[in-house]
């Protein structure tokens, strides 16, 4: 790829920038966010760790022994928050699934306690690890996890299934997770570390991009991630979702995707609608046996 300046990198990837009516789609995630808490009940705030925004939502399936989902907000790995997301719950519980709406802490941390995101990376290998030892409390199947993630929560759910877990765990199995969905996310983090919007949060350095770009790691032995972006996003966000493809072939990568008319933005709600593309793949990949 050619060498581009600061502005470009704005350019492709600050997405508040290029959908300018982004407020409205905040507006509705929040709003339709606090309908689905108070329509579904869930357990809210549960600790998977003792560390900062280490805490989860479970949505309970309506039957027991129910194929989990973990869903990973985006963000750009320092803001939003897990309740800006319930909003996913409902669809994804209407798939049969016990779902899990995970929080992380958000760079750059502070001073005292900074926060980066391989380290952000590791805390979602401790939600997993932590969803697989107590999920069956609350019915799901621990044997049977997808893990789904909107931009950087897509970039997580890809590192999720190249995750060492005995590393993690000796009492985890070797594919915790082997089933995956990214949505508009990133794998490649060479150039966000020279995106100007973002750089000062994300204080990324070579060893964090080495670390924590998927797509410059050997493809995982086990398991498929399914990547989707909507066709309206930036040349760059649709670059990424090709090169994941290209990086991993297509036996780890069997659905690679680019959906018309959406943004950034509009992308994940279209999760929640039923028979959309992404809505249908969402329901093939929980019903998939984990592979």
């Amino acid at each position: 790829m050619p060498i581009q300046d600061a502005a470009w990198h704005d350019r492709m990837y600050n997405n508040r920038a290029l959908v300018p009516d982004f407020a409205d789609h905040f507006a509705h995630w929040k709003n339709a966010s606090v309908l689905a808490r108070e329509t579904l009940k869930p357990v809210l705030d549960l600790p998977y760790g003792e560390g900062l925004g280490e805490t989860l939502d479970i949505f309970p399936a309506a039957r027991a022994d129910a194929p989990v989902v973990i869903f990973i907000h985006g963000g750009y790995w320092r803001s939003l928050d897990k309740s800006d997301h319930s909003f996913v719950a409902p669809a994804l519980r209407e798939m049969g699934a016990c779902v899990v709406v995970v929080n992380y802490a958000l760079c750059p941390g502070t001073e005292v306690q900074p926060v980066t995101v391989p380290d952000i990376a590791r805390q979602m290998a401790k939600a997993s690890a932590w969803v697989w030892r107590h999920i069956a409390e609350h019915g799901g199947d621990r044997q049977n996890i997808t893990v789904i993630g909107h931009s950087a929560g897509g970039h997580l759910a890809a590192m999720l299934l190249g995750c060492d877990w005995k590393a993690v765990g000796r009492d985890l199995p070797a594919g915790l997770v082997r089933k995956a969905m990214s949505i508009s996310g990133l794998f490649d983090l060479a150039p966000v570390r020279k995106t100007p919007f973002v750089r000062g949060d994300l204080r990324l350095t070579p060893a964090h991009v080495r670390m924590a770009s998927p797509a410059k790691w050997q493809r995982p032995r086990k398991g498929v991630l399914f990547t989707l972006v909507g066709g309206d996003e930036s040349p760059e966000f649709l670059r990424h979702n090709r090169l994941i493809h290209q990086a991993w072939g297509p036996k780890t990568v069997p659905v690679c995707e680019e959906l018309p008319g959406l943004n950034h933005f509009s992308v994940v709600t279209d999760l929640t609608r039923v028979g959309t593309r992404l809505n249908i793949l969402a329901q093939t990949l929980i019903d998939q046996k984990p592979v």
